[in-house]
């Protein structure tokens, strides 16, 4: 790929501008492909509810709710009329089915506020999550706004949905305002070139255009989230600008002791490009760990990660050096902070930072290493509290319309009426009245509505009417259960509680806490083997990497050290609520359960990318001297520098995530540069010199018929000589 780029570099250039353009203008209709959802898990029994109750009743749980101010009494005949009017024009939308009104439903209080000038249409609008996201996208505009007099208001999970696409497309512009000027300053102060500090931008610039067009490619034969474009977006910049910024810094060392530019580039990619290389192929394989997961937004961020990190290396081993072999050695043009690096000495690299931080770390092995470790698991205590929970209208900001209704109806009316808790039958509907008893008898149940009444703790309390008919067919029937409360903990309790409770023939409980619940669970079980997976796959690249048995051991565990305090913090920040002023977001007492999973992800991912970038380099000094000692601290010396830039650079780039106004992503802003930094502080400066020194020679050991694997399978330079490149205008 390497060699083609410089045989090629101008038809290289020219078409990665072609295809960029291109990919840009499909990216400006991607956003109609995508979703808002993707948070239930598809094989659950809430799904399955879900289903049974659209296939034999027509129905489902009420998911758009239009929120009326009449300015006057509900009860008002001016109201009534107008109101009356917005249920007929609401019934004759299609996909629009279980209209039900406070004017219109027997005066329900469940659907009238506490001051008498507020009601509720509440809806279903049936379909599958994008079917539904489009028909939204054309109701709300429709109903919206002030008609004859009276002043509606769309709220419900579908609108919530919506208005999360609508939120992310916002927010990627946003993002990517703020991290472009701030990775330039950045990238400004360390090249000290303006041609220098060009080159990790334009690179970035053209991996995240090209990325949008691949996942305008994926949304055309499979189901994306919109959380996958915000993903998608910083990561690809973040990614881009960490290789180039390893590449072009390789180049610029090898410019000063080669015969000419091209020799450096080519000596640059035989080396730093092979790193580029196996570093985002392990960002991709941690992240199609994300695969595994039911849940379509995780997996949504699992494809957007794939094609980031190889979109990247491709863009960095094929547009960069191309772009290189242009400028040549006038990369240190218009210079602004620096002067042109010289050669760098023995004594130099004797003195440098790193280097003394590492032999003055490698003195006290023991000591050092303890004392980071329990720091690390000391930040990380607060996610033994962590709580689970999913994104519900508080994650949204507080001008959305679904948060606005949301908020009202909590606080104004009896919420748990509106909870959508329901038990499909689907089978037979025998037993039906002793089933509702029984589960009107439940801790936290306030009535469960059937076909053959209505019940409170065990009592037909409302014999059945013509309203009750709608819960039953010939050959099924469903039930309504209102809890006490619509607080999560007591909706959870009776979720619990229904599905324990034995039913008279097979029975499905449904509703949005439900599959809430059961998309927990999906995630947490599946935890165990996605941690597997990643844990081999990494073990066995590294194993590629180095031909060390030790090395991807040990650079797993100090991976995972990296995150214990970003979880911590992800925990005493989030769901406790700390720095919620600051940050801007409503405190809901737990945390969104796909935060840990995608957050693990990605920065383990990076992480390991970090890992490669400083085994790859101290490999590369041991193999020349053979002292693993002094290998440390040289190849630290080295690459110090630029891991510890990289860091910082794909850190600000992540802080672009803080411009969103959806909760959850604002958690990507905090924990991604926490873990990077953690990753680059107190790991890279302090546990893994520590560790290499109390390996000594055996850190880099293999039995006999391993390294003789290695020594036909592992990676080796993939460029050619120098004489052996031709490079063709």
């Amino acid at each position: 790929m390497v060699a083609f780029a410089l045989r090629r570099y101008r038809a290289v250039l020219i078409v990665a501008a072609v295809l960029a353009v291109l990919a840009g203008l499909a990216g400006t209709t991607l956003f109609d492909k995508l979703q808002g959802g993707g948070y239930f898990d598809p094989s659950s029994e809430s799904t399955a509810a879900a289903d049974a109750l659209r296939d034999h009743f027509g129905q489902g749980a009420p998911n758009l709710v239009l929120l009326v101010d009449t300015g006057k009494l509900v009860d008002d005949p001016e109201s009534t009329r107008a109101a009356a009017a917005l249920v007929q024009r609401l019934q004759a939308e299609a996909d629009v089915t279980g209209v039900m009104s406070y004017w219109t439903s027997g005066h329900l209080p469940a659907l009238r506020d506490k001051s008498g000038r507020l009601g509720l249409l509440v809806a279903t609008i049936l379909g599958d999550e994008m079917g539904i996201d489009h028909r939204i996208a054309e109701l709300a505009p429709q109903f919206a706004g002030t008609h004859d007099g009276i002043d509606v208001r769309v709220g419900g999970y579908a609108m919530m949905m919506h208005e999360t696409v609508q939120q992310g497309q916002r927010d990627v512009v946003a993002g990517e305002a703020v991290a472009f000027p701030l990775t330039l300053i950045a990238l400004l102060v360390v090249f000290g070139t303006v041609v220098g500090a060009a080159l990790p931008l334009i690179t970035g610039t053209v991996t995240t255009m090209l990325t949008v067009g691949v996942l305008w490619l994926l949304a055309e034969f499979t189901e994306l989230s919109s959380t996958a474009t915000n993903v998608a977006s910083l990561l690809g910049l973040g990614l881009a600008i960490d290789y180039s910024l390893l590449i072009v810094s390789r180049y610029r060392e090898e410019l000063v002791t080669a015969p000419d530019p091209r020799t450096a580039l080519i000596t640059t990619m035989t080396s730093a490009g092979r790193t580029v290389a196996f570093s985002a192929l392990t960002v991709a394989v941690a992240l199609s760990s994300m695969l595994m997961f039911p849940l379509l937004a995780v997996r949504s961020i699992g494809y957007a990660g794939i094609a980031v990190a190889l979109t990247a290396a491709v863009v960095s081993l094929t547009v960069l050096p191309a772009i290189l072999l242009v400028a040549g050695d006038r990369i240190d043009r218009f210079r602004v902070f620096r002067k042109r690096q010289s050669a760098t000495t023995s004594r130099e690299l004797d003195e440098g930072f790193w280097h003394r931080l590492a032999t003055m770390v490698m003195r006290r092995p023991i000591p050092v290493a303890t004392v980071t470790v329990l720091l690390l698991l000391a930040l990380g205590l607060p996610f033994l509290r962590f709580h689970p929970g999913f994104p519900d209208y508080r994650s949204m900001p507080g001008g959305s319309s679904s948060r606005q209704v949301a908020e009202t109806v909590q606080r104004d009316f009896d919420a748990a009426e509106l909870s959508g808790l329901f038990v499909v039958l689907p089978d037979s509907k025998a037993g039906l009245t002793d089933y509702a008893t029984a589960l009107s008898q439940l801790d936290g149940v306030a009535r469960v509505d059937t076909a053959t009444g209505s019940y409170t703790r065990g009592a037909l309390v409302i014999p059945a009417t013509a309203q009750h008919h709608r819960f039953e067919t010939d050959t099924a029937a469903y039930l309504s259960v209102v809890p006490t409360a619509a607080d999560p903990g007591t909706v959870d309790a009776v979720i619990r509680a229904v599905r324990a409770t034995p039913s008279p023939s097979r029975a499905l409980v449904g509703g949005v806490d439900a599959a809430n619940l059961d998309a927990i669970h999906a995630l947490t079980t599946r935890v165990p083997l996605a941690l597997g997976y990643v844990l081999v796959a990494m073990a066995l690249l590294l194993f590629l990497l180095t031909g060390s048995v030790l090395v991807p051991v040990l650079a797993l565990i100090l991976s995972a050290l990296s995150l214990t305090a970003t979880f911590g913090a992800l925990v005493w920040i989030f769901q406790e609520g700390r720095l919620s002023g600051l940050l801007g977001f409503t405190v809901t007492g737990d945390l969104s359960a796909v935060v840990p999973v995608m957050l693990f992800a990605v920065a383990f991912g990076l992480a390991m990318d970090y890992q490669v970038f400083l085994l790859a380099r101290i490999r590369e000094e041991y193999e020349n001297t053979g002292d693993a000692t002094a290998s440390v601290a040289i190849g630290l010396e080295r690459i110090g520098r630029i891991v510890t830039a990289a860091a910082i650079l794909i850190s600000i780039v992540f802080l672009g995530f803080l411009a969103s106004d959806i909760t959850f992503m604002k958690a990507f802003g905090i924990g991604l540069p926490l873990a990077v930094l953690a990753d680059a502080t107190l790991v890279r400066g302090f546990l893994l010199p520590a560790a290499l020194r109390l390996g000594g020679r055996w850190t880099w050991w293999a039995p006999a018929p391993l390294r003789r694997l290695h020594d036909r399978f592992g990676l080796r330079d993939s460029v050619a000589p120098p004489g052996e490149v031709a490079v063709v205008s």
